[in-house]
């Protein structure tokens, strides 16, 4: 099943799987827990090894799922955890994530992201990113919720251009990073992280994602989340939590979309025309 799984490659080159797990709202209920390890458990063998997480997300609680989950199996994942804003110092952010650490119960984050921006001190962000990959405790960081200007902005300062990606709220409702965001990572060889690839499931009930999962027997979901993976250099982070939802994102990876279809899709959700604010979740 994994043999042809398209993949997006980090500035450095590293090749990732482009159908990674997210768990926001994961790990905060104790009912639905043993669920939700048997769906990370069930993501990692279909090779959905890029594991999506942050400090923020119930405060922790989804990182120690992880580490219930799949701490015997670290050296097959990529691990992507986040650091708060409020927490975006230099001490701020080694001591951030030292307690991710703890709580993944792991040595290494792969990639460590500040969250949004929100007062941070960028300078210092950086600083504190880089000394942390210098003593091995993250292998490469980046950013999440950064629009073209921040991104200018963090390019500017020193060894901001070690930044390895920029993950965003993308999906075929929400297409205004084409526009102008999506084209500068590219140039400058950075993958997109999709998060809410499918729009949290707020899609539209009637819509020629509708019309083609039918005449193809998928749901709208996988065309949905099949329309991200096919968008270069763009990894998408669906959440699920249960086994039958892993492995309904799972068959999106096997879906190619015809340019007919991909035309239908832009007649519905329109390609963006001009420069939008980046949407946030």
């Amino acid at each position: 099943m994994t043999s042809h799984q398209k993949t997006v490659s980090l500035p450095t080159g590293e090749q990732l799987p482009a159908l990674g797990q997210g768990t926001w709202e994961m790990g905060d209920s104790a009912r639905s827990r043993n669920a939700e390890i048997a769906a990370l458990k069930t993501g990692v063998d279909l090779g959905m090894t890029v594991i999506d997480t942050a400090e923020m997300y119930g405060e922790g609680e989804s990182e120690k799922l992880i580490a219930e989950a799949l701490k015997d199996r670290r050296n097959e994942l990529f691990i992507v955890s986040k650091v708060y804003p409020h927490n975006g110092s230099e001490a701020g952010v080694k001591a951030a994530c030292e307690r991710s650490l703890k709580r993944l119960q792991t040595d290494r984050i792969d990639l460590y992201l500040l969250h949004w921006r929100g007062g941070e001190d960028l300078e210092g962000v950086i600083g504190g990113f880089e000394a942390l990959k210098a003593q091995g405790k993250i292998r490469h960081w980046g950013v999440s919720n950064f629009d073209t200007d921040d991104m200018v902005e963090l390019f500017a300062l020193e060894n901001g251009n070690h930044c390895a990606t920029n993950q965003i709220l993308y999906n075929v409702a929400r297409r205004g990073p084409e526009f102008e965001l999506l084209p500068w990572l590219r140039e400058r060889n950075m993958p997109a992280m999709a998060y809410s690839p499918v729009d949290h499931a707020r899609l539209p009930k009637q819509s020629v994602l509708n019309d083609i999962a039918k005449a193809r027997g998928l749901s709208a979901t996988q065309i949905a989340l099949a329309w991200v993976l096919q968008q270069p250099q763009v990894m998408a982070i669906p959440k699920a939590g249960t086994v039958a939802h892993v492995i309904e994102n799972a068959a999106a990876r096997e879906v190619n979309l015809s340019t007919e279809e991909l035309s239908l899709i832009d007649t519905q959700f329109k390609p963006p025309k001009a420069k939008r604010p980046l949407e946030m979740l």
